[in-house]
């Protein structure tokens, strides 16, 4: 089996409705160019220029006019789009000594829900700015629920349909303390991962960014062990969450891992490439990274965002298949037509197949446990 995927690269900013023009513009190229899939990057939909701001942008899956919009687009071309978004959640302020980014735990989605529980947080801050947090009680304010985000992917169908179950939320998240970057700060950590997708191209494996750093969750994407259901306890404290695992649909390993990404230029010129490259060869799959590029909300601040870039396209046996433009030299910002930039690729499952069979690779799980 051989399908064309189209992966476009943009630089999101606090403008939703720019962000949108920039997808939608993708979303008709690659359809003319033959692909059945676009793959777009982490954070679509909007990268803020702060920390209130993202959490002020977000919107339910439902009701985001990115989504909607790109749905439109999507059924309109008749093509698959695979994209990545925030999704706002009501949570509690927990800890977890073994895991530090793991300091909330989610509530709810519901629209109703995350308004109250943005109301009762805005309330909390009045109440400390006016020194009055001995009247709420020592420890109430930090019991009230907040409002975090999801960092998802939603895969949208040819149609134009969210599929059911087909979302994914970032389970690995960007705490750089050296760099000043604590993403657990306003994101909150998924808690499972998201059954491979059926897709044009094949089965799709959903991670993103941070989790190409941990070949843990890759293997347990891909390996074959998985051709049945998995007999742990599955986590699951979100009710009525919008991509439960369910056992039965873990019938086959991913063929295509998706990295969509935001990669700081630091982070991006050390480890980027070889990282995916890595994730390719000792998985044996296809590896599919959509990246922003360039500077966000340029004038925003003093010391602005900028991602590396360099959306990338590996085979089974590690060899680039695609690599889009990047950051210039400086750094700075985007090289000239990396904004906006589309590429086309086919993936040929017979040579993911013809691989796997040349060197297969016999896990020793009676010596280490399976992943």
């Amino acid at each position: 089996m051989m399908a064309k995927a189209a992966i476009g690269q943009i630089c999101s900013s606090n403008s939703m409705a720019h962000n949108l023009e920039q997808c939608v513009k993708l979303v008709g190229q690659a359809a003319a160019k033959g692909a059945k899939i676009l793959f777009l990057p982490e954070a679509s939909d909007y990268i803020g220029t702060s920390a209130a701001e993202s959490l002020a942008l977000a919107k339910p899956v439902n009701t985001s006019p990115f989504v909607n919009g790109l749905r439109s687009a999507a059924a309109e071309h008749k093509l698959a789009v695979h994209v990545g978004i925030h999704v706002p959640v009501a949570v509690k302020l927990t800890s977890d000594p073994s895991n530090p980014v793991l300091n909330s735990i989610p509530e709810s989605e519901d629209a109703e829900s995350v308004e109250k529980a943005s109301k009762e947080a805005e309330e909390s801050s009045r109440t400390r700015e006016e020194g009055k947090e001995e009247e709420a009680g020592e420890n109430e304010a930090d019991k009230d629920p907040k409002i975090k985000l999801y960092n998802r992917t939603i895969y949208i169908t040819p149609t134009g349909a969210l599929l059911e179950n087909g979302s994914y939320d970032k389970l690995h998240l960007f705490d750089y303390p050296s760099a000043s970057l604590r993403e657990s700060a306003t994101t909150q950590a998924g808690s499972r991962f998201t059954p491979p997708i059926p897709s044009p191209i094949g089965l799709l494996g959903s991670l993103i960014c941070f989790d190409l750093r941990f070949p843990e969750a890759a293997l347990h994407l891909t390996t074959r062990s998985h051709l049945t259901p998995p007999s742990y306890p599955l986590a699951n404290p979100v009710a009525n969450s919008p991509n439960p695992l369910n056992p039965s649909e873990y019938k086959a390993p991913a063929q295509v891992l998706l990295y969509p990404s935001a990669f700081t230029v630091a982070t991006g010129a050390a480890h980027w490439s070889v990282l995916l490259r890595a994730r390719a060869i000792e998985t044996q799959s296809y590896v599919v990274a959509a990246a922003q590029v360039g500077l966000h909300n340029p004038g925003s601040s003093a010391n602005p965002r900028v991602s590396y870039g360099r959306s990338t396209v590996i085979d089974p046996w590690g060899r680039e298949l695609l690599v889009l433009k990047g950051v210039r030299e400086d750094g700075k910002d985007a090289e000239e037509g990396a904004v906006g930039e589309l590429g086309v690729v086919d993936i040929d499952l017979g040579e993911w197949e013809k691989i796997r069979e040349a060197m297969p690779l016999i896990r020793r799980t009676d010596v280490y446990p399976e992943v």
